[in-house]
C-alpha cells in the first residue's frame, strides 16, 4: 500500500489468471524504501526493481522472477507497517459488498490499476488483507514456489474467521475452480489444486499490546538457511520474536526495522510452519 491507494502485482504482459479465491500476491507497506530494500535484500536474497507505479513502490524478484511488492508511505502518515497478503477474486466489487455485508471493513479502494482493480480490506478482528480482481504477469506461476509459500491468519476464532473468509472469497462453494476448506491439525486449512494456500489459527487476542498476539495475516517465505537469515536481520536492526521446529521443518519470525512481521521457513511441506 502506498501513502494513496493499495499495490498491485507487476503489470507485464503477458498475463495469467490466479485461482479463485486463493492468495495471489504480497505486499510490505514501509516507512523507507530503500532502508527495506536494504533489508530484505540482505535477509531474502531479493533484488529490487522500479515499476510504473512511481518512485515509492517497487517489486522485488527472485531469481529474476516477482515475488513481492513494497511500497514506501509518508513517515507523517499513521499507517501501520507490514505484510500484507492479496486474494484473487473475479469481481472486486462484489467482494467489497460480500466484506461490508459481513461487517468488516474496506479500508481503501476499489482502485484502478492497468491490469485490474484492488482493495485493501479489514476483517472483523482487525486482520488486513487486500483483494485483486484482474491479470497477473507471465512468469506468475513461480510465485507459489519463491514467494510466500503460504499465508496464515492468526486470529480469534478460526471457524469464525473460515465462515468470514469463506463468503468473502467463496471458498468451498463446489466450483471446480475454487479453493476447498477442511480442518487439520488444529486449524483450517484451505487447498487451490491440491495445494495448501492458506492457514487460519485459533489464539490470537484482539485487544493485545503485543501485535505478534493481535489477529494477523503471517506471510512466511522459504530460505535455505534459517540461522544466516536471522544474523543478516539482527545485523540490520531486525528482531527474532521466536524460532523453532515442527516436522515440516524449522522456522523463524522476524521483526523488520520498521515493526513488519515476516516468517521465514526452511520447507514447503503441507505441516504448519509454526
Amino acid at each position: 500500500m502506498t501513502s494513496e491507494h493499495p499495490s498491485a502485482p507487476p503489470a507485464t504482459a503477458p498475463a495469467v489468471d490466479a485461482p479463485r479465491g486463493a492468495p495471489c500476491w504480497a505486499n510490505l507497506t514501509a516507512r523507507d524504501l530503500q532502508a527495506s530494500e536494504k533489508f530484505y535484500g540482505s535477509v531474502l536474497g531479493w533484488e529490487f526493481r522500479n515499476t510504473t507505479l512511481g518512485s515509492h513502490f517497487a517489486v522485488a524478484l527472485s531469481n529474476g522472477r516477482p515475488v513481492a511488492g513494497i511500497g514506501a508511505v509518508a513517515t507523517d502518515l499513521q499507517i501501520a507497517v507490514g505484510w500484507t497478503p492479496y486474494f484473487f477474486v473475479p469481481q472486486v466489487d462484489e467482494a467489497a459488498a460480500r466484506i461490508r455485508e459481513r461487517s468488516a471493513t474496506v479500508a481503501l479502494g476499489p482502485v484502478a490499476f492497468a491490469k485490474g482493480r484492488a482493495l485493501l480490506a479489514a476483517d472483523r478482528d482487525g486482520a488486513v488483507f487486500g483483494v485483486w480482481d484482474g491479470r497477473l504477469p507471465s512468469g506468475w506461476e513461480s510465485w507459489n514456489d519463491q514467494g510466500p509459500v503460504v499465508v496464515r491468519l492468526r486470529t480469534r476464532d478460526a471457524f469464525e474467521a473460515a465462515i468470514f473468509y469463506g463468503g468473502v472469497m467463496q471458498w468451498a462453494d463446489g466450483s471446480p475452480d475454487g479453493c476447498t476448506v477442511d480442518y487439520e491439525h488444529d486449524e483450517v486449512v484451505v487447498r487451490s489444486g491440491g495445494a495448501v494456500v492458506a492457514r487460519l489459527s485459533s489464539g490470537a487476542v484482539e485487544a493485545d499490546p503485543d501485535p505478534t498476539v493481535r489477529p494477523h495475516w503471517d506471510v512466511q517465505f522459504t530460505v535455505p538457511d534459517i540461522e544466516a537469515c536471522v544474523a543478516a536481520a539482527r545485523g540490520l536492526g531486525g528482531t527474532l520474536v521466536r524460532q523453532g521446529a515442527t516436522y515440516s521443518g524449522a522456522f523463524a519470525e522476524l521483526r523488520d526495522p520498521d515493526g513488519g512481521l515476516f516468517t521465514v521457513i526452511t520447507d514447503r511441506a503441507d505441516g504448519p510452519a509454526n
